[in-house]
């Protein structure tokens, strides 16, 4: 991408005739100073999560207390992402047509009011471009973070094709780390539905219904391998 296409230093220049009818003429001089710096604010504005607040927020080891976890997690976060990129993706080949639209309808218009209404409806589906350009880098920076970690946490100890797999361990590990933040103050839903969970959850893994779980598979293997030793 055009680094230029991202550029509103111009939309906001053009626009400083305009603020006139909005600010005192003392602001609108402020303003005209300040587009450089405005411009640059708009480029390096946070959008969505740094590396950071992925790691510790987002990936918390109380709630994703293992590589499993956290490598799902990152499946789930990156293709939120990436379904996002492909939706914006349509939207701004829409909002180029629209743009295209409006020139030729401008070129057409005789009513000058019809005319200045489509270069105002012209300017701001440009500038609707500009910011669209923006965010499709910054999701683009979050797709390729999310791959980094997902190659991070990959460390083969678990199945990285179907998320049931993993899933009693982590949930296991979550429900306990709730418990531990009841208190006789905590509603009654609350508790019921933390150990209501976590009681369930540890009989199903007990009786053997999941065959996925990977407690049960440890078992399953130790005991196949005493009736080998035993034969």
């Amino acid at each position: 991408m055009n680094k230029g296409k991202r550029n509103i230093q111009q939309h906001a220049n053009k626009e400083v005739k305009h603020l006139m009818t909005l600010l005192d003429k003392s602001q609108v001089s402020e303003f005209k100073s300040m587009v450089p710096e405005l411009q640059d604010t708009w480029m390096k504005k946070q959008m969505f999560r740094t590396e950071t607040e992925m790691r510790f927020s987002v990936l918390s080891d109380n709630k994703y207390g293992n590589n499993a976890a956290k490598y799902w997690q990152s499946v789930r976060e990156q293709n939120t992402h990436f379904e996002n990129l492909m939706h914006l993706s349509f939207d701004y080949r829409k909002n180029d047509v629209e743009i295209k639209k409006i020139q030729r309808d401008i070129k057409k218009e005789k009513d000058s009011l019809e005319k200045e209404m489509k270069q105002v409806e012209l300017e701001e589906k440009l500038y609707s471009r500009a910011n669209m350009e923006l965010v499709a880098k910054a999701r683009m920076r979050e797709i390729s973070t999310w791959s980094k970690l997902k190659k991070e946490f990959h460390d083969g100890s678990f199945d990285d094709r179907d998320v049931n797999t993993h899933q009693a361990e982590s949930y296991m590990h979550q429900l306990e780390q709730k418990k531990l933040t009841l208190t006789p103050g905590s509603s009654q839903p609350e508790v019921f539905n933390v150990l209501g969970q976590l009681e369930t959850l540890k009989r199903v893994r007990q009786s053997g219904e999941l065959k996925y779980d990977g407690a049960n598979r440890k078992s399953i293997s130790k005991k196949s391998a005493a009736t080998k030793k035993s034969s």
